[in-house]
């Protein structure tokens, strides 16, 4: 089965995400924690979060995820801005538990002028301030495009930072198609070959959903413009190779693409068909 969705609104609540997802044709789902720009969250509505958790188990969902703030940065220069971070994302996961064994995904950070180095030591000791062994939520860090100081843009980056995490067994990774591709990642040319190579750093049992997004940009770029699917650089042909591959079907898969619901909608249907023929 194809576990396929689109980022939904939060502002209506969690059981009214559910219901949106189901009338899109969707089995999963992603949502903003809180103000992507922002730190302001609802507050919690435990009575709406139970009714999901029975939505999503009697409508057979795949894993949800709660994306991360855009704002948050664990490698920040300043220690403000780092603890900042820190109690947003603890303060998110400790809110997921009402929603328990989903996904939280975040984006590593940007490094600002320290090094790469430096930004991957202070991502771990910020995730080793945050994690609990009760918490049942995975986090995920994001590949991203390397665009300016980003810290994430090689797999390699990704390991260290894993390598530094105490509870690791909480830690996965998140694969977007468009930052990896602008990363300079051939998804097009060579699928099989990166998800090798995405194994033999990171290990492909720590992928555990996929962001699927076209690219405005050509590969390499380091830029990260996302479009909608068939409309950019990787193309509708890797992209339907990217759903059906033997070791991603498993997966969640969340659209990110600049589109309308109606639009999402289409193209929902259009990867499920893809996908299954």
């Amino acid at each position: 089965m194809l576990y396929i969705g689109c980022h939904l609104s939060s502002s209506k609540g969690f059981a009214a995400m559910g219901r949106q997802a189901l009338e899109l044709g969707a089995n999963t789902f992603q949502f903003f924690t809180r103000n992507p720009r922002g730190s302001k969250a609802k507050a919690l509505d435990e009575a709406d979060a139970a009714a999901l958790r029975d939505l999503l188990a009697e409508r057979g969902f795949g894993p949800i995820v709660a994306h991360a703030p855009y704002i948050l940065n664990l490698c920040g220069a300043e220690e403000k801005n780092r603890l900042f971070a820190r109690e947003t994302m603890a303060d998110d996961l400790r809110r997921l538990e009402h929603l328990p064994g989903q996904l939280y995904n975040f984006h590593p950070g940007s490094h600002v002028g320290q090094g790469i180095e430096a930004g991957i030591d202070l991502i771990a000791e910020g995730l080793n301030a945050i994690l609990r062994p009760e918490q049942s939520a995975t986090v995920l860090l994001e590949t991203m495009a390397g665009k300016g100081s980003e810290v994430g843009g090689r797999f390699e980056e990704l390991r260290a930072i894993l390598d530094r995490v105490t509870l690791s067994d909480r830690m996965g990774v998140c694969l977007d198609t468009c930052h990896v591709s602008d990363a300079g990642y051939d998804l097009v040319g060579d699928l099989d070959g990166v998800l090798t190579e995405f194994d033999r750093v990171i290990g492909l049992e720590k992928l555990r959903a996929v962001h699927l997004n076209d690219s405005k940009n050509p590969p390499g770029s380091r830029k990260d413009r996302h479009a909608c699917l068939g409309e950019g650089t990787i193309g509708l042909e890797a992209l339907t190779r990217i759903v059906r591959h033997p070791a991603l079907k498993r997966l969640p898969f969340c659209l990110e693409t600049p589109n309308d619901l109606p639009g999402y909608a289409r193209e929902i249907a259009l990867m499920r068909e893809l996908a299954e023929t």
